[in-house]
């Protein structure tokens, strides 16, 4: 959708940006009329805080599947409000989201029907502990910054295989969702073959892994993870990126539940 983001208010001129408060009421008078002050902007991501430490300090009190059902409330609510085209640019397709993504169908599972072992309960903690921070264990281990307030995303070797098709689906999902953002960020483009192909065999992809209702080998996920994230640079213009992701999307291979 393309709005004019930069808003000025009729009542007292005050001006504010929508882009970053969501709301097109004045935030000094409260006043409902405002003007656009900019041009026309595509803009998709809503202002949205993930907060899970209500959910988390239930932990003492409530059992794992009211627990997941507070969990997946809150993510879902956080996924519907967020996109990935802010004010005209790109965002890239952060761990904050796919952790949010992967919480939401694990607590789906969780909630719903699944009695946990010790392995599952752990890793269902281990998500509703880290997924507000939103950031990979590989990234954090190879981050030189102090780790005390650093969340992680689990490794793909740590999923349980029977939660293994919680994260492909979440996966899938999110990558579906930003595709399409991608789409719309690039109408006013003219893309080269090369691109159009990249953007169609990703679409494939995702929907192999919808087809398979996620169940792929975890590691498989976490490259179509890498492979979009290489293509979004590619298309923003890193060359080298865009090669990495045309090699990874041509390397993608599913194995189903074997």
């Amino acid at each position: 959708m393309k709005i004019r983001g930069e808003r000025e208010c009729t009542e007292c001129g005050t001006r504010w940006s929508y882009y970053e408060t969501g709301s097109v009421g004045c935030p000094a008078c409260g006043n409902l009329r405002s003007v656009g002050v900019d041009d026309r902007t595509e803009h998709t991501d809503m202002p949205v805080v993930f907060d899970l430490t209500a959910v988390r300090n239930a932990i003492d009190e409530v059992s794992n599947d009211d627990l997941a059902d507070r969990a997946r409330e809150a993510c879902r609510e956080y996924i519907r409000r967020r996109g990935f085209i802010s004010a005209g640019d790109l965002r890239d397709l952060d761990d904050s989201y796919l952790a949010a993504s992967e919480l939401l169908h694990v607590s789906d599972i969780v909630a719903r029907d699944m009695r946990l072992e010790e392995r599952e309960e752990l890793y269902f903690l281990s998500l509703l502990r880290d997924a507000d921070d939103g950031e990979s264990s590989d990234a954090k281990r190879s981050s030189s910054e102090p780790q005390s307030d650093v969340g992680e995303r689990p490794p793909a070797a740590e999923v349980p295989p029977s939660l293994r098709a919680a994260r492909g689906l979440a996966y899938a999902n999110a990558v579906r969702k930003y595709r399409r953002d991608v789409r719309t960020w690039v109408e006013d483009r003219e893309l080269t073959t090369a691109e159009r192909s990249a953007l169609e065999t990703l679409g494939e992809h995702v929907t192999r892994i919808r087809m398979l209702e996620g169940d792929v080998d975890p590691r498989t996920a976490d490259r179509l993870i890498e492979a979009t994230r290489d293509l979004a640079n590619g298309l923003r213009g890193d060359e080298v990126a865009f090669s990495q992701a045309q090699d990874r999307l041509e390397g993608l291979e599913f194995d189903g539940s074997s």
